[in-house]
């Protein structure tokens, strides 16, 4: 296992290192069971990635016009996003989806700050229950941890399988919108990020695209 560490001003900074990280040091295999098995991903073997300003505008990543790439996320997709992570609004085929186990805990950890103070190791939000291991494709995000300090609301969070081209944009922009709302309810100020995953990816078909974003060769 070979843990990795990186620090990043913003959301789009903190994806373009964790893609030109992954393309140096990721550990390439094929999938035996999961989303897209059979195919390849090149995966960290564990990733924490400090974000310190994660409130920073634009939330998406940074996608130069002239090499022609679409952006990973679609724009408006975050504000479609928000309300699976924040409620419990659930499509007909859907499993399950984050807003279902978050939803009554937001409003327990606003409640618990804003009566109880700040200096808790309570307030933390959990995705999945024990039964979420025999679903086709359990929830990857499973867990988001909190802290008060400085009069800042921060995020402490943990993927188990984290697709690093869209998924991670698309998930800390959505994320950081409801450490946003949060912090505003409670009262205090936006804060950092510290998310960690030991599996975080990037599948084949996107390679090419991960190598002319960052200008890497292509025998990387």
């Amino acid at each position: 296992m070979k843990p990795e560490f990186i620090e990043a001003r913003d959301l789009p900074d903190a994806w373009f290192q964790c893609v030109y990280s992954l393309l140096e040091t990721g550990r390439r295999y094929v999938i035996q069971r999961g989303s897209y098995e059979g195919q390849r991903r090149l995966e960290f073997d564990f990733i924490t990635v400090h974000i310190k300003y994660p409130g920073v505008r634009p939330l998406l990543p940074d996608i130069p016009p002239s090499l022609g790439i679409p952006n990973p996320v679609a724009e408006g997709y975050l504000d479609e996003y928000l309300p699976y992570l924040m409620t419990s609004a659930k499509q007909p085929g859907e499993d399950y989806t984050y807003g279902q186990y978050l939803e009554p805990q937001i409003a327990e950890v606003i409640r618990m700050y804003s009566q109880d103070g700040y200096e808790t190791n309570q307030a933390y939000m959990t995705v999945g229950d024990p039964q979420a291991i025999f679903l086709n494709d359990p929830p990857c995000l499973r867990g988001i941890d909190t802290r008060i300090r400085d009069g800042r609301l921060h995020f402490i969070i943990y993927f188990r399988s984290w697709d690093l081209w869209n998924g991670f944009p698309a998930n800390l922009g959505a994320i950081q919108l409801l450490k946003e709302y949060m912090a505003s309810s409670i009262g205090v100020e936006d804060g950092e990020i510290i998310a960690s995953s030991k599996g975080l990816h990037i599948y084949d078909y996107v390679w090419d695209l991960a190598r002319l974003r960052t200008m890497k060769d292509q025998s990387s």
